[in-house]
């Protein structure tokens, strides 16, 4: 393979063309002159005439030995072509459905009788290789004195099934054996830099292209205008249309296409309006290009619009422009224009079509439209898994987990081959819908049923190990990516920095981070948030200028995490001034969730009044963020009146809310879910023993438990009682009981850690002499020798 920074034109300085030096302007211009040697149908003729891509016609439709009696010069080694021998002719031209065995078998015989080193038959032999795709061995026939023949077939051939590292490979090699293309050869040869996205090179060969006069063959421009589109040179690409020789549909609709795909919604429609001017018309492919090119880059309102130009102009949609608008219109809500769409394909006969059912189940399912969705499927009456996946995705869409579920157990029951995107579907509807332990359960049984999980499973699944800090589980499904080779992706990486900062591991999240090969924006706001959620300021603000010295970019979600961790950590000045510059400085208009970090900064510092006056002044409604963050500040400096407030407002917003008492632990390799006062838990009658005794330990070393933290209305040992079933309590003591002397504990907990429960985590830690770490609602803790990292500040 070259490398795909350049290929060789010359061994000593860039090559040029002069027409003034015969030699060089005969080779150039005489030594593709033979007809194609790829066999057609007709195995029988020795005339070979199968089309190089992007050409029509064959180089000139005459026989390699016509060519050479013509002139003998062209072919000076081989112009004594021996007599054929019949049985080996025979062999050869029966040789189209050959395995690649037998022509191996073919290629020793010519090997024994010498016949090898003739193109006539090195070039046959060239074309049944690479008809198997064995281009190893056809390249091994490029030793014997290769030829321009030989090294077009090859290309030619590699192009015909898109092997575009093996056409460059093949084309540097003719380079440096001294024999150039000709308009036939470059167009599979730029094809292969588009496919590759090789920018540099496809200049390279552009320039070539005009240094020897073949870029005026309309075929080369067509195929130079398509590579600049496909690698987003849409300037350069336009530039080339405008001074090609013979505009055609086909350029003309891919440049127009790739303005839509880029979301130029300008000159995607005025170069598309242009085709009055052109002498041509645009056809079917035209339109369905504009149309998935909107679709592709968002433009959804101007993709429903193309489509419907593209009726009014009398085309009729196919199953492309279909399943290209029905997104579209999902994302838009339009659902009266998607019933008209479903009404037309049942009409047309594309109610069969597997893609635009897949694409209808979308749609419904975007417009929440459940029943909908389930009766495209029904009326499909041949289930398939495209359809079945869309189903899936559509009702985890609008939260109907439960029947997702429900749905694909029945497809498991109906014996369906499942693929990897309907168990990654499934997987990512339930950790992104708070079924965390059935997420991490059917990847277990994913990885059973034979399905390799991809670079899009893994992130789909690390968030349902970090909600509940599922540490071993995010652990091996990291090594998992390790092994697949996947750890790279950005998409994997970023989900990786925010598991185990989720897990309470800052310390690996940066590791990752640090190693990311590529990072994005994604990458950068995963470190910040994790840096927020325990808490380390200063540390978030100086990650916050590396991220800016590195040229990217923040978006609101950095400024969220950088006002949180500020918050945490009690910078109240750092905090408003990032609040009061984040117009100015970075164009991002404060949002709900910004206000709600800035009421938490100001409440945690007692200036609850100035607090509550923000949240008046509040240009859009206050949320059950903005009200909690104050309803937290007043409950730690006791201030009843406001906190009356905040907690009616709430009760509004929130009246059933039953996620805030649920409380996780991870206790070897198994993840146990806890209530509050929950009397479920094995070892129950151990659990509350070791509570006691730890309780009296504690009261020796001058703890006093604080009631105030329990809201009935009973006697005051009946409070401490309370006290002693609060969740996080029973979980750090299960924990206790049923893991190793000094081993760390991670709990999660929905709701912010108490400080009755603050205060006797901290005990607990130093008498047991462990690491505990709590992540509640708003931060880490991580309690060590009776401090928290917190500093009692939360």
């Amino acid at each position: 393979m070259p490398s795909l920074q350049s290929l060789y034109f010359s061994s000593a300085k860039p090559f040029h063309i002069n027409p003034r030096t015969p030699a060089l302007w005969r080779l150039l211009t005489t030594s593709c002159a033979y007809s194609n040697p790829t066999p057609v149908e007709n195995a029988d003729s020795d005339d070979f005439r199968e089309p190089f891509s992007g050409r029509p016609d064959n180089f000139s439709g005459r026989k390699i030995e016509d060519a050479v009696a013509l002139d003998p010069g062209k072919l000076r080694v081989d112009s004594s072509i021996p007599s054929r021998i019949p049985d080996l002719e025979h062999l050869i031209s029966r040789s189209s459905t050959a395995s690649p065995t037998q022509v191996r078998q073919i290629h020793a015989q010519l090997l024994r009788t010498g016949l090898c080193q003739f193109p006539y038959y090195r070039t046959k032999l060239l074309s049944l290789y690479a008809n198997h795709r064995c281009f190893s061995d056809a390249k091994n026939l490029l030793s014997f004195e290769p030829d321009i023949i030989s090294f077009t077939t090859l290309i030619n051939a590699s192009s015909k099934f898109n092997d575009f590292d093996n056409i460059l490979s093949v084309f540097s090699r003719m380079l440096k054996h001294g024999l150039f293309p000709d308009a036939h050869v470059l167009p599979s040869v730029i094809k292969a830099c588009a496919g590759l996205l090789a920018v540099n090179i496809g200049k390279q060969v552009h320039g070539f292209s005009l240094a020897s006069g073949i870029s005026l063959d309309s075929f080369v421009q067509s195929s130079l205008v398509h590579f600049y589109v496909k690698c987003d040179e849409l300037v350069d690409a336009h530039k080339l249309f405008d001074n090609m020789v013979e505009r055609d549909v086909v350029s003309w609709s891919a440049l127009a296409a790739g303005y839509a795909r880029k979301g130029d919604r300008v000159n995607a429609r005025k170069v598309f309006n242009e085709v009055k001017n052109l002498g041509f018309q645009p056809n079917t492919v035209s339109w369905n290009g504009m149309i998935a090119g909107f679709n592709q880059s968002g433009c959804f309102l101007d993709a429903v619009l193309m489509f419907q130009q593209m009726h009014k102009h009398g085309f009729k949609s196919d199953g492309t422009s279909i399943s290209s608008v029905l997104p579209a219109i999902g994302d838009l809500g339009y659902l009266s224009t998607g019933t008209q769409v479903h009404g037309y394909v049942i009409k047309n006969g594309f109610a069969v079509d597997k893609c635009i059912v897949s694409a209808l189940i979308d749609m419904y399912g975007k417009c929440g439209c459940a029943l909908e969705m389930s009766q495209v499927l029904e009326d499909m009456g041949q289930v398939e898994v495209g359809a079945c996946n869309a189903l899936i995705t559509g009702l985890a869409r609008h939260g109907l987990v439960d029947k997702a579920l429900r749905v694909f157990k029945e497809l498991q029951g109906q014996q369906m081959e499942l693929n990897v995107v309907s168990w990654t579907s499934v997987i990512a509807c339930c950790s992104q819908h708070g079924k965390d332990i059935e997420a991490l359960e059917l990847f277990r049984e994913m990885q059973s049923a034979g399905v390799k999980p991809n670079a899009v499973t893994i992130p789909c699944l690390l968030p349902a190990c970090g909600n509940i800090a599922a540490l071993m589980h995010g652990k091996a499904a990291h090594c998992f990516s390790l092994r697949r080779g996947i750890s790279g992706d950005v998409y994997v990486g970023s989900a990786l920095i925010d598991m185990y900062a989720n897990c309470g591991k800052i310390q690996l999240a940066r590791c990752c981070f640090d190693r990311m090969p590529v990072r994005n924006l994604v990458c950068w706001n995963a470190m910040l948030g994790g840096y927020a959620m325990h808490g380390k300021a200063n540390e978030a603000i100086e990650f916050f200028l590396m991220m800016q010295r590195s040229g990217q970019k923040p978006d609101s979600v950095s400024l969220t995490s950088l006002l949180s961790a500020c918050s945490q950590s009690g910078l109240t000045e750092e905090g408003h001034r990032y609040f009061d510059r984040m117009t100015t400085d970075h164009g991002i208009k404060p949002r709900v969730e910004h206000y709600a970090c800035v009421v938490s900064l100001l409440g945690r510092a007692g200036k609850l009044e100035e607090a509550y006056s923000m949240i008046e002044k509040m240009p859009f409604e206050p949320d059950a963020c903005v009200w909690g963050a104050l309803l937290s500040s007043c409950r730690v400096h006791h201030n009843m009146s406001l906190g009356e407030v905040a907690a009616r407002k709430l009760f509004e917003l929130e009246p059933m809310n039953p996620g805030n008492y649920i409380l996780w632990i991870e206790v070897k390799n198994k993840v146990h879910m806890l209530l509050a006062g929950d009397k479920s838990l094995p070892q129950m009658a151990q659990i509350m023993d070791k509570l006691n005794r730890l309780s009296i330990e504690m009261k020796k070393a001058g703890y006093s438990p604080n009631t105030d933290y329990v809201l009935q209305d009973v006697e005051e040992q009946e409070k401490e009682h309370i006290l002693c079933g609060h969740s996080e309590k029973l979980a750090v003591v299960f924990g206790i009981l049923n893991t190793s002397p000094g081993w760390p504990l991670r709990v999660t907990k929905n709701l912010r850690i108490c400080g009755d429960c603050h205060a006797v985590i901290k005990c607990i830690s130093r008498f047991e002499r462990r690491e505990i770490f709590v992540r509640d609602t708003n931060r880490y803790h991580h309690f060590k020798d009776g401090d928290c990292s917190c500093g009692d500040y939360w």
